[in-house]
């Protein structure tokens, strides 16, 4: 009896486990022999597989052949086991020295022909191989740049099996044909998505609205969550997508737990292995559930819309017109920054803390004047009754806005601040916020936990009346005040104070109570 050993790696969503692949040649009736638990797409492998050795130019064992997928009692699932169970299955029968496959981890799925086709979830899979302790890993040469983003890892990358096998004897290079991949992710259930992409925009092209304008900047400064409401073309969903504008570039652990979400997803932009600027992400009001908080079946679980604009801005264009329950399933990410998936056959937690943006017209009719409205008060309040008290009570900053006058629109662009003015006073609003955080995991105010807020970073009582007077009323919630606090606390590291006085807790209280 041969055997030779690989390793692989299986996701259940962004959350990786290192798979030995063990591959025995003994005497029996001909045939590949797949234990360990794979599913539908794992047990084809044994036909791309024995396709990709014959069309490489290598011979395949005529023998009984054994591939153990350990740990055994761990599901497996997809193709991305295919390179690890050729390369062990040709080492067991000595066309590949055994030595040089020790230590490697093998990322990548193989066409019929042999050429390696490129896979999602290269960066979370060699994150958790690194994490495991491994240095070597093989991924096919279109997720090579994805690869490399991991420190400390040593990346081989190949176009073919043969390419691959001539790395392995140390042989030359093959004289490979070179052939376009038509997808650079494959296309199956959600991972066919694609993320959206913003052009050039400006945070002067919105004419008037300087109050809406200010909380989009508080929003950038602290993390907070918004709420507009207002007639139709008054600018809600001009200013919601030019928030992700004003925050700064993702840190470099950052941009890797986020590239690593939409790595899952299959959702990275063709040519940018790394996602350094945050995700704006905004789906139609007729996305269900599973698509706005996660979901799947089996092992195959796939992130939502909330994990997608993590480190973002999620932005809920219409937001009555969405599902009551896909609106309430916000409830918790918006809390915990973070989403679990629970399935028979696994479970899955994605990042999701994310910056909401709420935009809604004020009836269904959508009048431009309110005295044009032609909805009955019931129709009203069952409108306004999707967007739920508890899901309210989370929002920041809500603001009604108004049309924009004439003398706005014909001059106010003169005067209207650019993204990149008030992106730098973002920035030094967060690095005051950081620095006081130092000590601390969190990294902007509106993660600060209400315990820890009330304990270590309560303003002094002469600034606490207004909110103390809202309180006595019951006007405001624990939960309320809380969110209160965060935002004076971002209102003042924009304006440079120490500590919160009795403006920027009276501004973040007119801020929270609208409208």
């Amino acid at each position: 009896m041969t055997l030779a050993k690989t390793r692989s790696v299986s996701l259940v969503g962004v959350d990786g486990s290192v798979v030995d692949v063990e591959a025995a040649i003994t005497s029996g009736v001909p045939g590949l022999h797949l234990v360990g638990l794979p599913d539908t797409a794992l047990s084809e492998a044994r036909d791309r597989v024995r396709a990709a050795i014959f069309n490489s130019g290598e011979d395949y064992p005529n023998r009984h052949v054994t591939v153990s997928l350990c740990p055994a009692s761990m599901p497996k699932r997809g193709s991305t086991f295919d390179l690890a169970i050729a390369v062990a299955l040709l080492a067991a029968a000595e066309a590949v020295p055994v030595q040089s496959c020790a230590g490697l981890v093998l990322i990548g799925e193989l066409g019929l022909d042999g050429r390696l086709r490129p896979i999602s979830g290269v960066l979370p899979a060699v994150l958790a191989a690194s994490n495991a302790g491994c240095r070597t890993v093989v991924v096919p040469r279109a997720n090579a740049a994805e690869a490399e983003l991991v420190p400390d890892m040593q990346v081989i990358s190949a176009g073919t099996l043969r390419g691959l096998l001539c790395i392995l004897r140390d042989e030359p290079p093959p004289v490979e044909d070179e052939e376009p991949d038509l997808f650079s992710t494959p296309s199956e259930g959600l991972a066919a998505r694609r993320p959206d992409t913003r052009p050039d925009m400006d945070l002067a092209d919105v004419r008037g609205q300087a109050e809406a304008r200010r909380a989009l900047e508080i929003s950038a400064a602290g993390g907070h969550h918004l709420f507009f409401t207002g007639p139709p073309g008054c600018g809600k969903t001009m200013l919601a997508e030019r928030l992700p504008t004003l925050m700064p570039p993702l840190e470099p652990d950052t941009a890797l737990e986020v590239t690593a979400i939409h790595s899952v997803a299959g959702t990275l932009p063709p040519g940018q292995p790394l996602i350094t600027h945050p995700p704006f992400h905004a789906p139609h009001h007729t996305a269900t559930r599973a698509s706005m908080v996660g979901g799947g079946s089996g092992r195959t679980l796939q992130p939502g819309a909330v994990s997608l604009a993590h480190r973002g801005a999620l932005f809920l264009d219409e937001a009555p017109e969405f599902q009551h329950g896909t609106l309430d399933a916000l409830r918790q990410p918006l809390e915990e920054g973070k989403v679990r998936i629970s399935r028979a056959g696994g479970t899955s937690t994605f990042p999701a803390r994310f910056t909401l943006v709420l935009a809604a017209n004020p009836c269904p009719c959508a009048a431009a004047k309110q005295i044009d409205c032609s909805c009955a008060p019931g129709i009203r309040r069952k409108y306004t009754s999707q967007l739920s008290g508890p899901l309210l009570d989370r929002i920041d900053l809500k603001l009604e806005l108004s049309p924009a006058s004439r003398a706005e629109l014909r001059y106010d662009l003169e005067f209207a601040e650019s993204s990149k003015v008030v992106a730098e006073r973002v920035l030094l609003a967060r690095e005051r916020t950081t620095k006081r955080l130092g000590d601390t995991p969190w990294r902007s105010n509106s993660e600060i936990p209400g315990p820890e807020l009330r304990r270590r970073f309560t303003p002094r009582p002469e600034a606490m009346h207004a909110a103390d007077d809202a309180l006595q009323r019951g006007t405001l919630s624990a939960r309320g005040l809380d969110r209160i606090l965060r935002v004076a606390w971002t209102i003042a590291d924009l304006s440079g104070h120490d500590e919160p006085d009795a403006d920027d807790v009276g501004g973040a209280l007119a801020l929270w109570s609208r409208p």
